[in-house]
């Protein structure tokens, strides 16, 4: 089942690059392992599935611990609190979800007593829901030219999680603010920031963020069904 839906789910996502005119290998599928066993997720793997997401440190570890890395990239897609930043660097290779320049700093701080630098995206929220983590869009360039000259961080572009909605259509403005947030910010050139990155749609409106532009499309339910606890 999972190799199937992981086909379908790959086959929206080159029809929604082609109607938008976009290259379909541009797009990169984040497989989302909330929740989901390491049996489950291994069967992931075998479909084609190259990326995991998962939202939860302590989930992280065991997962990377048995699944190891050869050949996977992880990404942390969650909250991440300031107190847990110590432990990224030995389990992923991109975290979606830095909210605030503290937090960007902190991981920069960090960084630089492994000599090493993590790959971030700023996560945005442009949707202004006070539930939703993310920094204001309107303080979006000034934070990026605050953390540019950092050097444990490395900036590669922007993620957002708009309200959700059955109807994937009432997501789209929120992708169109995002990536017009993006080509704002990439025409000010900030030195050693690349805004190549919108990590944006979930299960529900991927398609539709294919569309307007996604590179990362953060997908759980639509590959591995409900989430066990979801029943």
């Amino acid at each position: 089942m999972i190799a199937k839906n992981f086909k379908q789910v790959q086959r929206n996502i080159i029809n929604a690059a082609e109607k938008a005119g976009r290259d379909s290998s541009d797009v990169r599928l984040v497989a989302v392992t909330k929740e989901q066993g390491v049996d489950t997720i291994a069967e992931g793997l075998r479909a084609g599935t190259e990326i995991l997401g998962e939202n939860k440190i302590q989930d992280a570890q065991g997962k990377v611990e048995t699944l190891g890395c050869d050949g996977i990239e992880w990404h942390f897609i969650g909250h991440l609190q300031k107190n847990k930043v110590k432990f990224i660097f030995d389990l992923f290779d991109l975290i979606h979800s830095v909210d605030s320049a503290a937090l960007a700093e902190a991981i920069h701080e960090k960084a630089q007593t492994r000599g090493t630098c993590m790959p971030i995206l700023l996560q945005v929220n442009v949707s202004g829901e006070a539930s939703k983590f993310g920094m204001d869009p309107g303080d979006l360039s000034k934070v990026i030219r605050q953390l540019a000259p950092l050097e444990g961080v490395k900036i590669k572009g922007l993620m957002t999680i708009p309200p959700f909605d059955s109807d994937p259509e009432k997501s789209r403005p929120y992708f169109v603010r995002l990536r017009e947030l993006r080509d704002a910010c990439a025409e000010l050139a900030f030195p050693n920031v690349s805004l190549d990155e919108l990590s944006m749609g979930m299960s529900n409106d991927y398609e539709v963020a294919v569309e307007e532009g996604a590179t990362l499309v953060r997908v759980g339910t639509a590959l591995f069904g409900p989430r066990p606890s979801a029943g």
